[in-house]
Order: structure tokens, then C-alpha cells, then sequence
């Protein structure tokens, strides 16, 4: 069995150790954890998932034969950097960072398999929508690793590594945008007289029943809206506001802007790191 080291101990690091420890996927003695300082979310770790903790990078990827790049963008050029002396062509190396780049880490690595993934924060509940793409020396056979571990935190999807800035507007960015919609919904009920409590469990439940709807019917989402909207009915009503709004319009762009920031950060870190090879 390979042995996975998460270089990062954040909020993604402990998603991942909930769905691979809890999930039964992996053994935790399988696998190594380390972080730039905190010993306190190292401990906490260690606690909660039973895994082994390392202040010392070196040992970590001696110990190792996959390592999961799970930190800031802000800090990555130097994690990276700092790991290259320990770095050998029989790593995988798996990036969940958001704005760099295979091409980048390939430049401070070298001939090394590489895949990039695109999680979101629904990992936490193992319920993510993650996007897979790999390096230029990666093997099918690594891939399949990879889409493996990241099941255990919900679907994963394989694409080029170019579609990943879409899968960061639409998925990776996507939960922030179905809260926002939940807290214009959650007002609503609040003018309207409903009480916290009882507003929040029925949007949750709208919410959960069109998930179902849209995963267990071969019908597009304008039908099942069709379905919904009634001529001259309270739907077409509420509708009728969206869409003399451009709601859905504001909607399209929203993504849109977010896939462009992700080409922008993606380029801007690329550029950092050429600027110091």
C-alpha cells in the first residue's frame, strides 16, 4: 500500500483524513501529516485520526510515496521549493491548491508525475465535486490512484488540466454561490413572517429534494422549472421577477468572473516562480 503524506493541515487536509480514515479507504498508519508550525493543529490531528505527524518535511517525503500539496497559494512556491531536495521521480505529487498550476510545479520539480485537483469545501461532509487533471509524466495508473482517494470525499470527474478554471468557477467556487442564494431566500422568509428555524428547514429541504430531482431524472433543469411554473400560478410569478432582474444572466457571469480569476492567479504564479528560476 502506497503511504500519503499531506504537506498542510488545514480545513481540505482534515476533509481528506475523515473520508479516507472514517471511510475505511485508507489505514492511518499509511499515512503522514505535517504543517509549517502549528504542533497544536498537528496534535489535533494526530488525536482525532490516529495518523502520524512530522515537523520535519525531509523525513516526511522519505517516508513516503505520495504527497499531497495542501497549503495557501500565498506560501506555495516556497513549500514547494523547500521539498525539491527530497523530490524523486517515483513521488506522485497531488496539488489541491487553487491558482497554480501543473506547468508551474513542473518547473520547480522537474520531470516528476504531478496531478492537480480541484475540490470544494463540501469535502468536509465527503460530499465534494472534485475535478482531476495530470502531469505530463503521470500514468493512467496514478490518475486512478488519485480519482480513488478523492471519492472518498465525494465525485470525482477527470478532466484537462485548461478546464480546471472552469471547474473552480462553476464547482469550486459553487457553494458560495447556492449560500448566497439561501441567505437572499432566508430574508425573504424573515419579511414574510417566518421564523429562523422554520424557514431553514424548509429552504434545506427544497434544496435537498431539487438535488435529488436534477441527479435521478434525465430531464434538463428548464423542464423540471417548466414543470414547476404554472400558467399565471405563483411560480411564474416569482419567476417572472428573476427574470425581468436578469438573475439568470448575473448568474452566468458570476461564473464566468471566477473562471477568468482563476487564469489570472494561475498566470500570475506562474509567472512568480519562472521570475525565480
Amino acid at each position: 500500500m502506497k503511504t500519503i503524506g499531506f504537506i498542510g493541515a488545514g480545513s481540505m487536509t482534515e476533509a481528506f483524513l475523515a473520508g479516507m480514515v472514517n471511510g475505511g479507504v485508507y489505514e492511518p498508519k499509511h499515512i503522514y501529516v505535517t504543517n509549517k508550525s502549528n504542533e497544536e493543529r498537528l496534535n489535533h490531528i494526530h488525536q482525532s485520526y490516529g495518523v502520524n505527524i512530522t515537523s520535519n518535511k525531509q523525513s516526511l517525503c522519505k517516508k513516503t510515496n505520495v504527497i499531497i500539496l495542501s497549503v495557501k497559494p500565498k506560501g506555495a512556491e516556497g513549500v514547494i521549493r523547500s521539498i525539491k531536495p527530497f523530490i524523486t521521480k517515483d513521488h506522485l505529487i497531488i496539488s489541491v491548491m487553487a491558482g497554480v498550476s501543473i506547468e508551474a510545479i513542473e518547473e520547480i520539480l522537474g520531470e516528476v508525475p504531478i496531478i492537480r485537483a480541484m475540490p470544494n469545501t463540501s469535502a468536509t461532509i465527503r460530499l465534494s465535486a472534485t475535478g482531476l487533471a495530470k502531469g505530463t509524466y503521470t500514468t493512467n495508473e496514478q490518475l486512478q490512484f488519485a480519482q480513488m482517494l478523492f471519492e472518498a470525499i465525494g465525485m470525482v470527474q477527470i478532466v484537462e488540466e485548461p478546464q480546471l478554471d472552469a471547474v473552480t468557477g462553476l464547482a469550486g467556487s459553487g457553494p458560495a454561490y447556492i449560500y448566497y442564494i439561501v441567505e437572499a431566500l432566508e430574508k425573504a422568509a424573515k419579511e414574510m413572517g417566518l421564523d429562523e428555524e422554520t424557514a431553514r428547514n424548509f429552504i434545506v429541504q427544497t434544496l435537498q429534494g431539487a438535488s435529488e430531482m436534477l441527479r435521478q431524472t434525465t430531464k434538463e433543469a428548464a423542464q423540471l422549472r417548466q414543470a414547476v411554473t404554472s400558467p399565471g400560478g405563483t411560480t411564474e410569478a416569482g419567476i417572472s421577477v428573476l427574470e425581468s432582474q436578469n438573475v439568470q444572466s448575473a448568474i452566468v457571469e458570476c461564473v464566468k468572473t471566477a473562471e477568468a480569476r482563476s487564469k489570472q492567479l494561475k498566470l500570475a504564479f506562474f509567472e512568480q516562480v519562472r521570475a525565480h528560476s
